[in-house]
């Protein structure tokens, strides 16, 4: 089945776009943040609060999508399993960590039962949601479209939890997230995958889940891509070429997914936007942490690629941070809606910047779902 080609809006007016990396679930039951409100009302009832470096300074709800034109997410499942001396948060056993995300998942359904967001997890789903999007009715009632994908596979507590993740409409995983897990070593780790982790690989491709490289330690990202035969994508990564650090992509890593037809997310997190960010320490306005710095990331993608059919959005908003690390001149998630006028100043055709904002991620699902 191939996709209808939509004609969504032109360059000046609101573009539909994707975002392939969203941590929903965790800002609504660990933030503790009712997504369904304005983001105004989310920052206002969190004024004075401090067990969250980012509270009031919130820039995702479900409002503020439908109100940028967002209409489609990859929404997170995450629980980290964490070892005796492992500093990082997280839980004491894998199966604590699978009911983190089963009650991530009860989320999820209540929203949809609600009517504020539908799954989206085949193609017959996808071309259904698509053309509700595409008709000229109000976008405030339209419902939000989310692909579900764990980031870091610590709470699958045997290969055979995959199949069951699966059922419920899991699409997309990524093995690793921070330091050493499970399956993988994550961001500021290192080492191959052991037995578990090639084992994961092979239930990944036999169900033909998306393997989100995404967080894979060096080691791991190579090994994985030789284990593996199915889809790939990195829904959340920047380059390393410009920000220097194990989190991001080097040349060489770049031009390996574009081999294998992978789309990379641009990620909206400041760290890894501009270099020489201090934690705690730096501010977006200080560092000249604003929309045009992600316009440089794309565009090197795009250099390396030879072309503009790799590289999509996938910002990680709200992702543990807000206002405080994140593009000076994004208020809310509404302004990825200044990003085509950025590609189009750049010299970017409404072609090449279609893809960006949602016909990359479209055409790699159509191949990966056919």
């Amino acid at each position: 089945m191939a996709l209808h080609r939509y004609n969504f809006q032109p360059i000046n007016q609101k573009m539909f776009t994707i975002d392939a990396h969203l941590d929903l679930s965790m800002n609504a039951l660990e933030w503790n943040r009712d997504l369904r409100r304005p983001v105004s009302e989310i920052n206002e009832r969190e004024k004075g609060l401090t067990d969250k470096p980012d509270r009031g300074d919130a820039v995702v709800s479900l409002p503020e999508l439908r109100k940028g034109n967002i209409g489609l997410v990859v929404a997170t499942q995450i629980g980290r399993y964490v070892a005796t001396g492992n500093p990082l948060p997280g839980w004491h056993s894998a199966e604590q960590a699978w009911a983190q995300t089963q009650g991530q998942l009860a989320w999820y359904k209540a929203m949809e039962e609600d009517g504020e967001m539908v799954q989206i997890n085949n193609l017959q789903s996808l071309e259904k949601h698509l053309a509700i999007w595409n008709d000229d009715g109000p976008a405030g009632n339209k419902p939000v479209g989310y692909i579900l994908s764990l980031e870091g596979a610590d709470s699958i507590v045997t290969i055979k939890h995959l199949e069951r993740a699966y059922q419920y409409g899991l699409r997309a995983i990524g093995p690793a997230h921070y330091g050493p897990g499970r399956y993988a070593n994550g961001t500021d780790a290192s080492g191959r995958m052991g037995r578990q982790g090639l084992e994961l690989l092979k239930e990944i491709e036999r169900l033909n889940m998306i393997l989100d490289a995404t967080h894979l330690c060096d080691d791991a990202f190579w090994q994985a891509l030789d284990h593996f035969n199915g889809h790939i994508w990195a829904s959340h990564n920047n380059c390393r070429a410009l920000v220097d650090h194990n989190r991001q992509y080097s040349d060489q890593m770049i031009k390996e997914l574009v081999n294998r037809n992978a789309v990379i997310g641009a990620a909206l997190d400041a760290w890894m936007m501009v270099p020489g960010w201090v934690r705690g320490v730096s501010t977006p306005k200080g560092m000249n942490c604003n929309l045009e710095a992600i316009i440089g990331h794309i565009d090197h993608i795009c250099q390396i690629a030879g072309n503009a059919l790799h590289v999509g959005m996938g910002t990680d908003l709200d992702g543990a941070f807000g206002r405080e690390q994140c593009p000076y001149d994004l208020e809310t998630i509404t302004e990825l809606q200044k990003i085509p006028t950025l590609l189009h100043k750049r010299g970017y055709t409404q072609a090449d910047i279609e893809n960006i904002m949602h016909g990359n991620w479209l055409r790699f699902l159509t191949k990966a779902w056919a």
